[in-house]
């Protein structure tokens, strides 16, 4: 800045830079404005609709439950087939003087096939318990998307936060040192004090550290997200900010909510399901106690000659019927009801457990959205614009020594901290909505 000589020059400089300082400080990072910068090359910036899409592309814990339930999908219709035929190749009666398969009657080669049959209704009950797995196993998965979804879009948002603060404390480290040369100028010329100085070299270091520990909470916040979406921790991020919507709907009331998550949210089908197999294996334990069969033919061939009817020895059919018997029932078949109905009831006791915590979920979130969304209110309408003009209203004042530079410092502060404030209570509050969204199991809540 070129300086002019003589007597009023300090002055003249002070006058200008206060003026520069005013305008700078009226248009500093507004409550609402968007500054995408400029990325690297080569590097797209992340809308979280793309971080979300990534993550449900390429996340290794949902790929391996979409594995699973379709690992699970091809289990019903093995739990009801019939068992396997047997088929034996028997031979029967040969002596062993001389192994001839001619020498004695009873001598034969049998060819024998078998099939065991399940006492009626078991398999059926099998097949159920594996379908409602199977069931399952798909809400599983879509229970895993919609957790995804929200922490996916948490992270974004909070990854946001730490961008629009770093951005913040990189303006007011200029204003800061701007200060400083305001006080270093009339400090220069006798009309300042040396303590303004100092205080203004002070607040700086505060700016410096604040950004330092800014910048390595971004680090692991960076690190969160690329977690999700299955990159490289330190994968630089670029968030495509001009693309964020800071909109906060009001949301349905908390009743409304609880109702909704109790018929949407995939966990309770997923205990709904496992309920179902576990009903449907009791009664298959109780069908345990009835008896399975068997039943078998089988074909002798015998060669020689039938000394009493002369030709050839006929061949021999058989067939052959079996019975199990449950003779250790007291000790086995008692045992494995008793074990299934406590399976029964671990099932019913944790769809009761789960429908309260998804409950406690929702009011948490939609108590933390209600108060972030008021704070983001009260700050974008209110505080910040207060502050800006208590900002400029005593930076004029300064230039006319009507007040001192503690409390220009002080101002410029609280304008401030009230715009981190803002990019906080934003992010908690679409974090929380986010949070909403998958407890309640509806997508649309956070449109």
């Amino acid at each position: 800045m070129f300086i002019h000589s003589g007597r009023y020059a300090p002055v003249r400089f002070v006058s200008t830079l206060v003026s520069a300082i005013v305008l700078a400080t009226l248009v500093a990072i507004p409550a609402s404005a968007q500054s995408p910068g400029n990325p690297p090359a080569g590097l797209v910036p992340l809308s979280v609709e793309a971080a979300v899409e990534l993550a449900l592309t390429h996340n290794p814990g949902l790929a391996a439950l979409d594995a699973q339930s379709v690992a699970l999908g091809h289990m019903p219709s093995q739990a009801g087939a019939l068992p396997d035929p047997v088929v034996s190749l028997n031979a029967l009666n040969f002596p062993v003087d001389t192994f001839s398969f001619d020498q004695e009657p009873m001598t034969q080669m049998q060819l024998a096939v078998s099939q065991s049959f399940p006492f009626p209704g078991k398999r059926k009950l099998k097949r159920a318990a594996a379908e409602s797995e199977a069931h399952a196993g798909v809400a599983q998965a879509a229970e895993r998307r919609d957790e995804l979804t929200g922490a996916v879009r948490a992270a974004w948002w909070q990854l946001l936060y730490f961008d629009q603060a770093l951005e913040i404390v990189a303006q007011n480290k200029e204003l800061m040192r701007d200060f400083i040369e305001i006080a270093e100028t009339k400090y220069s010329v006798g009309t300042g004090l040396q303590q303004d100085v100092l205080l203004a070299q002070l607040e700086l270091s505060r700016l410096l550290d604040r950004e330092a520990r800014l910048k390595g909470r971004r680090r692991s916040a960076q690190a969160a997200l690329n977690t999700l979406l299955n990159r490289q921790p330190d994968h630089a991020i670029i968030l495509a900010k001009a693309s964020l919507n800071p909109q906060l709907p009001e949301l349905p009331a908390e009743a409304v909510l609880l109702n909704q998550a109790a018929e949407s949210r995939d966990l309770l089908e997923v205990h709904r399901y496992l309920l179902n197999a576990a009903d449907e294996r009791l009664a298959l334990a109780e069908r345990d106690k009835f008896p399975d069969f068997r039943l078998g033919v089988g074909y002798g061939f015998r060669q020689g000659e039938d000394p009493l009817r002369g030709g050839d020895r006929s061949d021999f059919a058989s067939v052959m019927l079996s019975v199990s018997v449950p003779l250790y029932f007291g000790s086995k078949q008692s045992k494995a009801i008793e074990q299934r109905s406590s399976e029964r009831a671990k099932w019913s006791y944790s769809l009761s457990s789960a429908l309260r915590s998804i409950e406690a979920d929702v009011t948490r979130n939609l108590a933390n959205y209600e108060a972030a969304r008021e704070q983001v209110q009260l700050l974008n309408t209110a505080i910040i614009p207060q502050a800006r003009q208590t900002v400029s209203a005593m930076l004029s004042a300064y230039q006319v020594n009507e007040v001192d530079f503690l409390n220009v410092i002080n101002g410029q502060l609280t304008l401030y901290n009230a715009q981190i404030d803002y990019w906080e209570a934003l992010s908690d509050a679409k974090r929380s909505l986010a949070g909403v969204a998958a407890a309640v199991g509806l997508e649309t809540l956070y449109e």
